[in-house]
């Protein structure tokens, strides 16, 4: 049995609860506190359209699964 080299752990930490502030509040001085709002609204429409979208990829390819097994039938 082969046992996998984990790579270094040091990657983990990358972002710390520091820097995601820091990163929050340059995003505020560059867009504003109005245009946040609308930024994120803009991002759930896209995660909305994403999922719906893999839903229907999801539908159609039960309904070929369904239509090849009438056809084999």
């Amino acid at each position: 049995m082969k046992i996998m080299h984990m790579p270094n752990i040091q990657y983990a930490q990358l972002l710390s609860p520091g820097h995601i502030i820091l990163i929050l509040a340059i995003v505020l001085l560059l867009f504003g506190g109005k245009k946040i709002p609308e930024l994120m609204k803009g991002l759930g429409e896209g995660v909305k359209e994403f999922k719906n979208a893999s839903k229907g990829e999801e539908k159609a390819k039960k309904d070929a699964d369904q239509s090849k097994q009438i056809e084999e039938n």
